[in-house]
C-alpha cells in the first residue's frame, strides 16, 4: 500500500507535486485546446502552448516558492521543515511535465485530429493523478479519480468554449 511516509515524501512535497500535475494538465489543455478552436495555424497553436506551459510553470514555482515561505515566516513552532527550494523546483517539473501531455498531439497531428487526442490523454491523466492520490492518502482512489476528472473536465470545457466563440 503506498503511502507518504513509505515513499518518504513530506507532505507539503506532495502537494507541492499533486498542485503542479493537476494544474498543469488542466491548464496547459484549456489554453492549448482553447487556442487551436479559436486559430487554425499549427505553428501559432505550437509557439502559444509552449510559452504558456512554460510561464505558468515558472510562476507556480514562484508562487509555490512565495507563499510557502510565507508560511514558514508565521510557524513559530518551527514544525515547517521543508526546502523552500525543493518545493519550487517540483512545483516547477510537475506542471511543466504534465503540461507537456495536451501539447504532445499538437507536435503529431494536424490541429483538428490533435485536439480530440489532447482531451482525452489530459482527462487520462487527472483520472490516473486522482486515482493516484487516494491511494496514497488512503481515501476512495476511484471517488478521487472521478473528482479530478470532473474539476479537468469542466476546466478544460471552458478553454474549448472560449476558443470556439472568440475564433480568428
Amino acid at each position: 500500500m503506498l503511502s507518504l511516509k513509505k515513499m518518504n515524501l513530506h507532505e507539503d512535497y506532495f502537494r507541492s507535486i499533486m498542485f503542479g500535475l493537476q494544474d498543469g494538465l488542466v491548464s496547459t489543455t484549456g489554453v492549448v485546446v482553447g487556442i487551436s478552436a479559436g486559430v487554425s495555424d499549427r505553428a501559432i497553436i505550437i509557439l502559444a502552448s509552449f510559452v504558456a506551459v512554460s510561464v505558468e510553470a515558472s510562476s507556480m514555482a514562484a508562487g509555490q516558492y512565495s507563499s510557502e515561505k510565507a508560511v514558514h515566516q508565521m510557524d513559530k513552532s518551527g514544525k515547517h521543515t521543508d526546502s523552500l527550494i525543493k518545493g519550487a523546483l517540483l512545483m516547477f517539473f510537475s506542471y511543466l511535465g504534465a503540461g507537456l501531455i495536451p501539447i504532445t498531439p499538437f507536435l503529431i497531428f494536424p490541429p483538428d485530429t490533435a485536439r480530440p487526442f489532447s482531451i482525452v490523454a489530459a482527462l487520462i491523466g487527472l483520472f490516473a493523478i486522482g486515482f493516484l492520490k487516494g491511494k496514497i492518502v488512503k481515501l476512495g482512489a476511484l471517488r478521487s479519480a472521478v473528482e479530478m476528472f470532473i474539476i479537468g473536465g469542466f476546466a478544460t470545457a471552458v478553454g474549448l468554449i472560449v476558443g470556439t466563440f472568440l475564433k480568428v
